[in-house]
């Protein structure tokens, strides 16, 4: 599903169940020693996915560690992101010298909880998403901010190894299309001598879920 608003360069994986048979290797097991049960299959399901993916790329099967905020440690030569939510793992991966960055995100396309749109979101965002409500009425577009700010945060952290918090870059959702922008309200890296001011992401809602996107090429 979530490979419609990816482009062919990168390995998409996806699962609308746990893995089973899925194993972790010994180091990823000591990452969820303590985990419920729920967030050990999940964790054991997106990297099912995360190695097939690989194997598409001639990328051993090898353990998916954990960096720095929980970042995923991708083997050398390679760039990924991941998400899960409930009835849903999905793992991508492309090729360094391919791609700069990628992150997804997908969550259950419902209301975001009471309070959180202010949480998340900054005013010129939020008197946006009156407009897009207006205009696309079936559309969760508080939660579909929600996640296209999540992909924003893994597709920046692989860069710059900083948080960024959701107030750090205002968001523009297309409703006629399915495509957003984000303009960064923080300094942003520097790749291939140029500084990163935004992103641009792709968006999709389907079969209750929404799903966002950010991928930036290699030029």
């Amino acid at each position: 599903m979530i490979e419609q608003i990816l482009p062919s360069v990168v390995v998409v994986v996806e699962a609308f169940e746990d893995d089973v048979d899925a194993h972790l290797f010994p180091q990823e097991e000591a990452l969820v020693a303590r985990a419920v049960d729920k967030r050990r299959r999940e964790f054991t399901t997106v990297r099912a996915c995360a190695r097939r993916a690989l194997t598409t790329l001639g990328v051993p099967a090898g353990p998916i560690l954990s960096g720095l905020r929980g970042a995923p440690l991708w083997p050398d030569g390679t760039v990924g992101s991941m998400t899960h939510c409930a009835g849903y793992r999905a793992a991508v991966v492309g090729r360094a010298d391919e791609v700069v960055t990628v992150g997804i995100d997908a969550e259950p396309h419902e209301p975001l909880p009471d309070g959180v749109l202010d949480a998340i979101s900054i005013p010129e965002e939020r008197k946006s998403l009156t407009v897009l409500a207006e205009q696309r009425p079936d559309v969760h577009w508080d939660r579909l901010l929600f996640s296209a700010k999540e992909s924003v945060y893994k597709a920046w952290f692989p860069l710059t190894q900083r948080w960024l918090g959701f107030e750090d870059a205002a968001l523009t959702m297309d409703a006629g299309g399915d495509g957003f922008t984000a303009r960064l309200l923080v300094p942003g890296p520097v790749v291939a001598g140029q500084v990163v001011d935004g992103f641009a992401g792709r968006w999709l809602v389907r079969g209750g879920l929404v799903c966002t996107a950010i991928t930036v090429l290699v030029r």
